[in-house]
């Protein structure tokens, strides 16, 4: 499916609170095409037990509680995980319906309808180069949560050259300090999501590309959508976010088209590994 091209979005302070709603209405439906294409492979459905780490608000566990998967997400946003409850759990909803924990892994005590037959984290790479040892430690906790063999997908970008969206985030890259901004982003290195995975006890069991465009319906969105990812947040840290918002318009200029709308092909990576 190609994400359809979102809305307008009136310019507005970009407040924590602010950017959670942004991910949730502008940026995270981008995603769509590698959930789609990880689910229909796993061939998720009734009897999957889904553990989605990173959560964010929910879309993908949506997803899969449409094919009839069991999920339960964690996530360490809390802004954005409350939007995953009005997704999951709208009022009147049973608390069973889904699970949702504020944290990491370790918020999930044992399931109450068993191990856990699939993890995914869709996330670890897509925006800041974070803690390798973190991110492998929390894999590895959640892995002792699901059954012998489950399916573990990781997901990070695809090769520079067919990213369109890689000269926006060079912008992050480029701004923050890299002696006090370990967080800013980075690309996606060829092994990274095998080198993850091992670190992590996990073993690597295939691999799929797909392809992710970036839509958005004029430039206000595109700047709200990617500063809504998390990974400007280091270079607007290190600077001001008046200059981050200035660059990041310069580096999506040559992706706007003639009517208004932003669009950047880009293909993604993700990695299935077992448990």
């Amino acid at each position: 499916m190609t994400p359809t091209l979102v809305r307008r979005h009136r310019p507005s302070p970009t407040s924590p609170a602010s950017r959670a709603r942004d991910w949730a209405e502008i940026q995270e439906r981008m995603l769509v095409p590698l959930y789609e294409a990880v689910y229909e492979r796993l061939e998720v459905g009734p009897e999957t037990r889904l553990l989605g780490l990173g959560c964010g608000s929910g879309l993908s566990l949506l997803m899969a509680a449409a094919r009839g998967a069991t999920v339960c997400g964690v996530d360490h946003d809390g802004r954005r995980l409350e939007l995953a409850r009005e997704r999951l759990l709208p009022d009147g909803a049973p608390e069973d319906g889904a699970r949702l924990h504020l944290g990491g892994p370790e918020a999930v005590q044992d399931p109450t309808d068993g191990p856990f037959t699939l993890i995914t984290a869709f996330e670890p790479l897509l925006t800041a180069a974070g803690d390798a040892q973190a991110l492998a430690d929390a894999l590895s906790l959640a892995a002792d949560k699901a059954v012998q063999g489950a399916p573990v997908v990781l997901a990070g970008w695809g090769p520079q050259e067919r990213c369109a969206a890689s000269g926006a985030l060079r912008v992050a890259a480029r701004l923050a300090d890299p002696m006090c901004a370990p967080a800013r982003w980075r690309p996606s290195g060829r092994d990274d999501l095998e080198n993850l995975a091992l670190r992590a006890g996990l073993t690597p069991d295939g691999s799929g590309r797909v392809s992710c465009p970036y839509g958005y319906a004029d430039m206000a969105s595109a700047v709200r959508g990617l500063l809504s990812t998390g990974a400007f947040d280091a270079a607007v840290r290190a600077t001001d976010e008046e200059q981050v918002t200035k660059e990041l318009i310069e580096a999506l200029h040559p992706h706007l088209r003639r009517d208004g709308t932003v669009w950047m092909p880009n293909v993604f990576r993700y990695l299935i590994a077992r448990v």
